[in-house]
């Protein structure tokens, strides 16, 4: 189980490699997309077991988010190899990893129900529903350490590249 300060998020070097990744923009862009998705297909999903309409869209929209969940993971992983130098399972998002795993292995186990279609729609849907309650909790993490990292204050060795005039450095 690692070991961290709880204050802080990132060590200078980090925060640095973070910040001039081109992975950190992919993230930025990919998890909103995911939500917005995850948005929609959860209503297709609950209207459809609801209501029995429009149940072949509920299915392909679960496909969709789970593609798009797959490239989050990976270049997740990419992202936290070039800034922790790890592909996963860094310490300072070691709990969020654990979870992500069990996020992708109901996803997964979705995609292969799906496949085989020997479930009926109604048990592949609520097999994403489950994937879904994971992948909230998940999300929850993922904004906690967001709002983390800009709350963070600079570790000292952070300060020296503070300007004089005052102004406050922005994570």
């Amino acid at each position: 189980m690692p070991t961290s300060h709880p204050q802080v998020m990132y060590t200078p070097a980090q925060r640095a490699r973070r910040d001039a990744t081109a992975w950190t923009l992919v993230q930025g862009i990919l998890a909103p997309v995911q939500f917005l998705i995850f948005g929609i297909s959860l209503y297709l999903v609950v209207y459809s077991l609801q209501t029995g309409k429009h149940t072949e869209w509920a299915l392909a929209s679960v496909l969709l988010k789970t593609v798009v969940l797959y490239a989050i993971m990976v270049t997740g992983a990419i992202w936290e190899k070039v800034v922790f130098g790890q592909y996963l399972f860094a310490p300072a998002f070691f709990w969020e990893d654990v979870v992500s795993m069990g996020v992708m292995t109901l996803h997964t186990a979705y995609v292969w129900v799906w496949w085989q279609g020997q479930w009926s729609a109604t048990d592949q849907l609520l097999l994403a529903l489950a994937a879904y309650g994971s992948y909230a909790i998940n999300a929850a993490q993922y904004i906690r350490k967001l709002r983390m990292a800009r709350l963070q204050k600079p570790a000292p060795s952070d300060l020296s590249s503070l300007p004089t005039s005052g102004a406050q450095a922005s994570t």
